[in-house]
């Protein structure tokens, strides 16, 4: 296909399905990344200035909110019926190309494809207690098989491990807490009303919620009514890989949008849980929960939404066209 001659059905799909990805999960709603649609590429770029530098000072968490973003437009992509060549971290030279999506072929649309795409618009973070309900083990199976398919691992936990995970997680808490660093990193990322990006005051708890494994504590309080439930039948997972390099963090990324449209489809709420991940030695104890197997990328919590209480508001999104750059198209249509 030419560069002089783009095919404008498939830069139009290209520049759709970087906007689509903006739907994508990330690190306190960073969103940390920028997309070029090329007359028949699309590249995927770390937003270095979206970083979280104190928190997360190797990148890991920036490459699995990317790695999200890239399987929502990789779905995105196939809903409208094209398969791309996807070459991660094509370029040695250029950290911040994490992904290239070429050799795009043109087939049938994937109604599986078009279901995630539907998915992708109701996903969102509900940090209050699941219900008692529990998840039905065939469901936890589907969700397991989706991770597995994209090169990364989901162990759910025993109750065993749970409480070696509540433990390492109330302990990065308390590291977090002393660093003042975080605390004003996070302070500026639960303070970005009207900037399309961050956590508002609607999606934080009012009150820290019972649950088995301690959440975040944001440093302040939301707007989010929280009642007195427990999330007894919660289930953890642990999303592992056999290495820990920017490779399989972009690849855990994708693994975490295939693991959380499918259970969005399935009817299952899914938190991630990253400060257990942020301090060195809590990640280290993860990996002994791996029993030295693997290395952890990030905590999930899954269960079943409480019916009694609506879903917390979607958190807010960047313009298109702060994160997707079509210039290089337009220069080659003119």
């Amino acid at each position: 296909m030419s560069h002089e001659t783009p095919d404008r059905s498939l830069t139009t799909a290209l520049a759709e399905a970087a906007a689509t990805a903006g739907h994508a999960p990330s690190v306190h709603n960073t969103q940390p990344w920028l997309w070029r649609v090329l007359p028949d590429a699309l590249e995927l770029r770390a937003a270095q200035d979206r970083r979280l530098a104190a928190t997360d000072p190797d990148g890991r968490l920036l490459a699995v909110s990317c790695g999200a973003a890239l399987h929502h437009a990789r779905v995105a992509l196939a809903a409208e019926g094209w398969v791309p060549v996807v070459e991660r971290l094509p370029d040695p030279a250029d950290a911040d190309l994490l992904a290239r999506l070429t050799g795009l072929r043109h087939t049938e649309p994937d109604p599986d494809a078009m279901r995630l795409v539907q998915c992708m618009q109701v996903r969102h973070t509900d940090r209050r207690p699941v219900s008692d309900e529990p998840v039905p083990a065939a469901t936890l199976d589907e969700i397991a098989g989706v991770v597995d398919a994209e090169g990364t691992r989901l162990q759910l936990l025993d109750a065993d491990q749970v409480m070696e995970l509540a433990a390492a997680a109330a302990h990065a808490g308390a590291v977090e807490a002393e660093d003042p660093r975080l605390r004003e990193e996070l302070d500026y990322w639960t303070n970005r009303a009207g900037t399309g990006t961050g956590l508002p005051p609607e999606v934080l708890p009012a009150q820290p919620p019972q649950t088995t494994v301690p959440g975040r504590d944001f440093g302040r309080p939301g707007t989010l009514s929280v009642d007195s439930g427990h999330d007894r039948a919660a289930v953890y997972g642990l999303l592992f890989g056999d290495e820990d390099e920017p490779d399989s963090w972009l690849r855990a990324g994708e693994a975490l949008s295939a693991a959380w449209l499918t259970a969005t489809r399935l009817g299952v709420s899914v938190v991630p849980l990253s400060g257990v991940v942020e301090v060195e030695g809590t990640r280290q104890a993860l990996r002994r929960v791996l029993a030295g197997l693997g290395y952890p990328y990030l905590v999930l919590r899954l269960g079943i939404a409480d019916p009694e209480h609506a879903g917390p508001p979607h958190t807010p999104r960047l313009e298109a066209a702060q994160v997707v750059d079509t210039s290089a198209v337009r220069d080659a249509q003119a």
